[in-house]
């Protein structure tokens, strides 16, 4: 009788605290476009080898979240740069998914996950009022998340996740222009008040204007920036 591999347990566990605090990063608009994601550099953040961070981050080329970068010391992978189609694109996905995981969502709230929403909405305007650029991020994505971990459809979470890690560095690009003013904040106002008194549709609907704003203003800038690109 053969014992247990322990050490190939051990393995696991790195690769999936490795991919999770990527994941994180990412989501929390950590990582701008065209950015390099070092292996080496990641590996001594978490404090672990290099070997889980590089299957971390085939993992995340395999799911295209990640570019394949060069080779150097410990290897890198590259953010990739969306152009306005692309983004585009993964926003369709959005606006299709997260309605609903909002309205499903309103039929499941529970008092600890509406306060968890309250506070991430109160920390957004914060950040936003002590120019607290990263913070705003982080709060953003988790203020969707915590209401997307209400709607009791993991597989539907899944495929939100994977369009948002695809497009939150864009999200960052366009923080100038865009986050400061608060401009969709009403909308997430909405979402809330719509999610307390378990109003599905309206909680779909505020959700989707939340959306479809950012997706029209950032498509916009990225369309500038390839013009600029194209006349430079």
């Amino acid at each position: 009788m053969t014992s247990p591999r322990l050490n190939t347990i051990e393995r696991s566990t790195l690769w999936d605290r490795a991919y999770v605090a990527l994941k994180d990063a990412i989501l929390a608009g950590k990582f701008a476009p065209g950015s390099r994601v070092v292996l080496r550099q990641v590996a001594d953040d978490l404090g672990i080898s290099l070997t889980p961070v590089r299957d971390a981050v085939n993992h995340l080329i395999a799911e295209k979240v990640l570019d394949r970068g060069g080779l150097g010391p410990g290897g890198a992978a590259i953010v990739p740069l969306l152009d306005a189609d692309q983004f585009s694109q993964l926003m369709t996905i959005r606006s299709s998914l997260e309605p609903m995981a909002a309205q499903a969502a309103a039929a499941h709230t529970t008092a600890e996950g509406l306060h968890a929403v309250e506070r991430l909405l109160v920390e957004m305007k914060r950040s936003v009022q002590e120019n607290r650029t990263e913070q705003y991020l982080q709060a953003h994505y988790q203020f969707h998340f915590r209401i997307y971990e209400m709607c009791h459809m993991p597989i539907v979470e899944e495929i939100i996740e994977n369009a948002w890690l695809r497009c939150a560095p864009t999200l960052r690009l366009a923080l100038p222009e865009y986050i400061p003013g608060l401009k969709r904040y009403e909308c997430h106002v909405a979402t809330l008040a719509a999610l307390a008194r378990g109003d599905g549709a309206s909680a779909a609907a505020a959700i989707r204007s939340d959306i479809e704003s950012a997706r029209e203003d950032i498509t916009a800038l990225l369309v500038q920036q390839q013009e600029r690109r194209a006349h430079g």
